[in-house]
């Protein structure tokens, strides 16, 4: 089969440029796993994380990337209780693109216990981005308990999948979503799905506006996907027992954060990992995300889709900031 190989992780620059494509052993289902013919794959910030050596993994090498996808059953392996040739499946969080070989190839074998459903209102290139980032926005939202319906969630990065993601999930909830993203051409759509007011953080006034449209309420959760130097900002929208979840960084460690900021008004902060869900956790959580969206009439998006040869393309284009997300074709065999 063609894959995508990672011979070793290496720091900036190199990092993704030593992916490499090449022809690879195909992979035979073991006890409990389905073999699946792969048509998309979904590209994720953490595949460069692995690829820069910044990634808690120590995967065999050369090593595949990819954390999700949508394909079809070719093979089982003994032990499968509930698979049949012929479905077709999405990959749930488990340990493909992790410590075992990922999605960009044509080919995986993996536990039935992390193959999902593509709901029947998806498109199969909506349901191959959709996994990790409706997990991640959905422990995001509920790691901390049951958020309060009408209470304020502000999202940073809110174009990429996580901030799609959790604007859909946190508007089917009842809250009242405010996305945070650089571009304002992005922000019509970013409205149409779920966010109740759309901000720029190039706009020095736009704390001030958030205050003033929503009445002064201020922000009882944030979804952090940026860090760098605008998280204090994000802090000072924060009100009483106030709680943040930490997502990503893609614009880097917080270059200056004073820990009193969180003192007076019980500030919680907490990392997110859906690798810390079993595989009947990401089960339950994405049963649940998956019937808020259909409540609220919401589907995933869809930035870009990109030949299987291209994908320093794809990875070009996720650093550029999509809106939705970004997608890889995988051709057939033959």
């Amino acid at each position: 089969m063609q894959a995508w190989l990672l011979d070793a992780p290496s720091s900036p620059p190199v990092g993704l440029s030593a992916l490499r494509l090449a022809t690879h052993p195909e992979p035979l289902p073991k006890p409990g796993q389905a073999l699946l013919a792969l048509h998309y794959a979904s590209l994720n910030p953490a595949d460069r994380y692995l690829a820069e050596g910044l990634y808690p993994a120590k995967p065999a090498y050369p090593h595949i990337l990819g954390r999700d996808a949508v394909g079809t059953i070719i093979a089982l392996g003994t032990q499968t209780q509930h698979l049949r040739v012929g479905d077709t499946k999405l990959i749930l969080r488990g340990e493909a693109g992790v410590s075992q070989p990922g999605t960009f190839a044509q080919f995986i074998a993996v536990p039935e216990d992390v193959l999902a459903d593509l709901p029947p209102t998806w498109s199969p290139k909506q349901g191959a981005g959709a996994p990790l980032v409706y997990l991640t926005a959905y422990q995001a939202l509920t790691q901390f308990g049951p958020p309060d319906p009408g209470s304020v969630v502000l999202v940073s990065g809110a174009s990429g999948g996580v901030g799609v993601a959790s604007l859909q999930l946190a508007h089917a909830m009842g809250l009242v979503p405010v996305a945070l993203s650089r571009d304002p051409a992005k922000h019509p759509v970013l409205l149409a799905n779920g966010a109740r007011l759309a901000l720029s953080p190039n706009d020095p006034h736009w704390r001030e506006t958030l205050y003033a449209t929503l009445s002064r309420r201020p922000v009882s959760l944030v979804i952090d996907n940026i860090g760098g130097a605008g998280f204090e900002q994000l802090l000072d929208t924060l009100n009483q027992n106030a709680r943040v979840s930490v997502v990503g960084a893609l614009a880097g460690p917080v270059p200056q954060f004073n820990t009193a900021s969180l003192f007076f008004r019980r500030v919680h902060l907490r990392g997110v990992a859906v690798g810390t869900y079993t595989p009947a956790e990401s089960q339950l959580a994405w049963a649940q995300a998956i019937q808020l969206l259909a409540a609220a009439n919401l589907k995933p998006l869809v930035d870009s889709i990109h030949p299987f040869p291209n994908l320093p393309q794809a990875f070009a284009r996720l650093a550029a900031g999509p809106l939705g997300k970004v997608l890889l074709e995988i051709p057939p065999i033959g």
